[in-house]
């Protein structure tokens, strides 16, 4: 660990008992058996059934555990150890048989053995990984040939954005120091009393698919969508069930990008 992910680790396992109890994750709902994976990745990845799937950066694996109870056997990644303190408990008291391992995913070859018929990843991850090239290989390594390796994640382009009020803030390119800022609350709990430090990368669309093809996966679709799955950001309006865009803003923007490769 370096001292930029030693600060985010720490702000994840201040965030994650706010997320468990917020409205944003549903858990209740969760928990008496709603499927709480959204469209992209659910018409993406179809009957996942008798699959093996590696989530990695799984939070504490509500998603992971919803392609459990579809079929998948399952294994969830996340360096917050309270994240998979979660996702292990609730594993257990659901009665499924996931799998959770607490590791940084660019260590998780010294942490981990096999191969899956799926890796997958999502919505607010890549940010958080100074290393790409590194991150794909991962992704290679634990992908058996002929296997799919699933990617949902908030398009490049946000990223550049202050959220606030849709200006351009941020780099688009990596130039290979973190953005730091002060996080006040979370995403899902404003209100959260979660004040510290954290550090992000920005990577640009080239980056993350070169790194990819340049790790041995072939592209088979990529795909943009003018709404985000999920209310994570200020001032959005959910114009459709579980699509939103910011209220204000009356141009079309990309909100997430999926990229769906092959080994």
């Amino acid at each position: 660990m370096n001292p930029f992910y030693d600060a985010n680790k720490s702000l994840w396992n201040a965030k994650t008992p706010h997320h468990m109890k917020s409205d944003f994750y549903q858990l209740e709902a969760f928990k008496k058996g709603k499927n709480v994976l959204r469209e992209i990745e659910l018409e993406a990845l179809g009957d996942v059934k008798g699959k093996s799937i590696l989530h990695l950066q799984c939070h504490f694996g509500q998603d992971t555990l919803c392609f459990s109870r579809m079929g998948a056997k399952c294994t969830g990644v996340d360096f917050s150890d309270q994240a998979i303190k979660e996702a292990r408990a609730l594993n257990n008291e659901l009665g499924l048989d996931a799998e959770f391992i607490v590791s940084n995913v660019l260590e998780l070859k010294d942490n981990l053995e096999g191969q899956f018929d799926i890796v997958f990843t999502s919505y607010g991850v890549l940010g958080w990984l100074d290393d790409l090239n590194a991150w794909a290989e991962t992704v290679s390594h634990f992908l058996k040939p002929g296997g799919t390796f699933f990617i949902a994640e908030f398009h490049p382009l946000l990223y550049t954005l202050n959220w606030d009020n849709q200006t351009i803030e941020y780099d688009y390119f990596n130039l290979g120091k973190p953005d730091h800022e002060v996080t006040d609350g979370t995403y899902a709990d404003e209100t959260a009393g979660v004040k510290m430090d954290e550090y992000f990368w920005p990577h640009s669309f080239e980056e993350i698919i070169m790194n990819l093809l340049d790790a041995g996966l072939k592209l088979k679709s990529i795909k943009e969508y003018p709404w985000s799955p999920y209310p994570c950001f200020p001032n959005l309006e959910e114009v459709a069930e579980n699509r939103w865009k910011f209220k204000n803003l009356k141009k079309e923007l990309p909100y997430v990008f999926s990229l769906e490769m092959e080994k």
